[in-house]
């Protein structure tokens, strides 16, 4: 239940930081602040994980349509002495924001603004940048692209990116750095987003998902971002900080130019010698007025041992940083009611750590009586490569977590698929009270740092979480919202009739006009049915 709206009085504090961002599992029974949320939901603060309190905004922002134009406004407004820094997984030059993304970087590098590039690569993508997985080889094409990109709008001698892409192809040999952030430093007012969209065309989608094309099949992107203002969008920038500063140490690495198809022989510098070695600091944000809100930006990344003098920036430990992981089974552990999860994967991948996984937890929460709701893609990601199909089953690990719970506990998990969907938000929500929005997947290999993450946690005493839910629960019903989507113990009926309360008709939500309003578009929703081939 969404506790009572806090009286503010503690506003643009901390939580007094402890010696290990480690995990809590203290359960305050009746919270009636953002702080004593924090102290439920997320593990002790620390200097380097730090919960900040009623001083930064969060915004959640679902699918792709409204997190591009929202990129274009910002953009927009970029001018001399201002800053847009960008770290994706993927991103193409030629993603049409009004005007193509590399056109309207390069005017701002022009017009005096500091914009900076980070696109993923991996240890192997300098030597062999077609490997069939990940978008590898497509970044040093994008980067290639930006860097040489002379303005359609400015006249200009030399292409103002030429020196602030970087390829970072750091950390572990089966991993990649996933995190997705942009930020805006306007007027020297900071604009952060961080999440699971990358600056790819496919992404520009919202519901009711019937734009996109996968060959002869209907396809949707379902994906999200949080926006942040504040301190908070300051502790994004010294992510940004971090990865270029590590980005730009990487040893030389030269490709063959026949790789790209360029006529002349010789071989080309993945990243250019000349960048710029630092990025300044944040300039300091002043304390929005976030009452009832805490909020922590959470970072994944593996222990680091290949490149050893001088690589990694002191943010960065050596053993590793976990605080995605600390936070979510803080969270899952504080569940009363429900646990609710959207994620493109619900299987573990090669690269994790069972010490790391999160199954136990669920299984825990689903125990001892909260609903477990999973909800996955109906229609794989091309870049997995494959047939698109994915079949409506439980997934492997998921069904050994099943198996491990006692008969009449079973019942309080369900997965469903979204049809000709590919939902790719990493999203948690918890009690209308907890949610959690970033770039990583729920399966190990993000919560070990195989794959560098960047998640925001929030916790709220007011209706934004409550809000999100019912936005999400609406769009997947392909209904409009109804009254009784706000009544937790009626919404959650959807998802199995056994939970609906009392007195309600065993078809609420299974037809039209039950309950009153309910008109559904069309059906997407399919239950994950338990099968032993069930690796999808």
């Amino acid at each position: 239940m969404v506790a009572a709206e806090s009286n503010g009085s503690n506003r643009g504090s901390r939580v007094p930081p402890s010696n290990v961002c480690g995990v809590s599992s203290d359960v305050d029974d009746s919270p009636v602040s953002a702080q004593a949320l924090a102290a439920r939901f997320f593990p002790p603060s620390t200097e380097a994980c730090p919960t900040l309190v009623e001083d930064s905004h969060w915004q959640p922002i679902v699918d792709g349509v409204a997190y591009f134009q929202e990129l274009t406004r910002l953009l927009e407004q970029v001018g001399p002495g201002d800053a847009v820094y960008i770290a994706s997984y993927q991103a193409d030059p030629d993603l049409d924001l009004g005007r193509p993304l590399k056109d309207l970087l390069a005017e701002k590098v022009a017009d005096g603004a500091d914009v900076r590039v980070v696109l993923s690569a991996a240890e192997y993508s300098g030597g062999i940048p077609w490997l069939p997985f990940g978008p590898f080889r497509a970044n040093v094409v994008a980067a290639r692209a930006l860097r040489g990109w002379l303005p359609t709008t400015r006249e200009v001698a030399t292409p103002p990116l030429h020196d602030r892409v970087l390829l970072d192809w750091s950390g572990p040999v089966l991993g990649s750095n996933h995190q997705k952030l942009i930020v805006f430093s306007i007027n020297r007012t900071l604009t952060a987003f961080v999440g699971g969209l990358d600056l790819v065309p496919s992404r520009w989608d919202t519901t009711p998902h019937d734009r996109l094309r996968l060959g002869v099949h209907r396809w949707g992107w379902h994906d999200g971002a949080a926006r942040l203002c504040g301190p908070a969008a300051q502790r994004v920038w010294e992510v940004f900080r971090s990865r270029w500063e590590n980005a730009v140490k990487l040893p030389p690495r030269f490709l063959p130019r026949r790789w790209f198809v360029y006529p002349r022989g010789g071989a080309t510098a993945l990243n250019p010698a000349d960048a710029p070695r630092t990025v300044p600091p944040p300039p300091a944000q002043p304390a929005r007025d976030a009452p009832g809100v805490a909020l922590r930006v959470l970072r994944s990344y593996a222990p680091w041992k290949v490149y050893r003098r001088g690589m990694r920036t002191p943010a960065v430990v050596r053993k590793g940083t976990y605080e995605v992981y600390g936070t979510l089974i803080t969270a899952i552990r504080a569940a009363r009611r429900y646990i609710y999860l959207e994620d493109q994967y619900f299987h573990e991948s090669p690269g994790g750590n069972r010490h790391y996984e999160l199954y136990g937890e669920l299984r825990a929460a689903a125990e001892r009586g909260v609903k477990v709701i999973l909800v996955g893609s109906g229609r794989r990601d091309p870049a997995d490569g494959g047939d698109s199909t994915v079949r409506p089953v439980i997934t492997g690990d998921l069904r050994r977590m099943i198996k491990r719970l006692p008969p009449p506990a079973r019942t309080n998990v369900v997965m469903y698929r979204v049809r000709d969907l590919t939902v790719h938000t990493k999203l948690m929500l918890i009690d209308d009270v907890f949610a959690s929005i970033g770039s990583a997947n729920f399966f190990s290999r993000s919560m070990v740092g195989t794959d560098s993450e960047l998640t925001c946690a929030v916790v709220t005493t007011g209706r934004a979480v409550t809000e999100l839910r019912v936005s999400l629960w609406a769009e997947h019903l392909r209904a409009p919202a109804v009254d009784d989507l706000e009544d937790l113990d009626t919404a959650l009926g959807i998802w199995r009739t056994e939970w609906l309360p009392a007195g309600h008709p065993p078809d609420t939500w299974r037809r039209a006009g039950a309950p009153a309003g309910f008109a559904p578009a069309e059906q997407v929703l399919i239950p994950a049915r338990y099968s032993r081939w069930s690796r999808s």
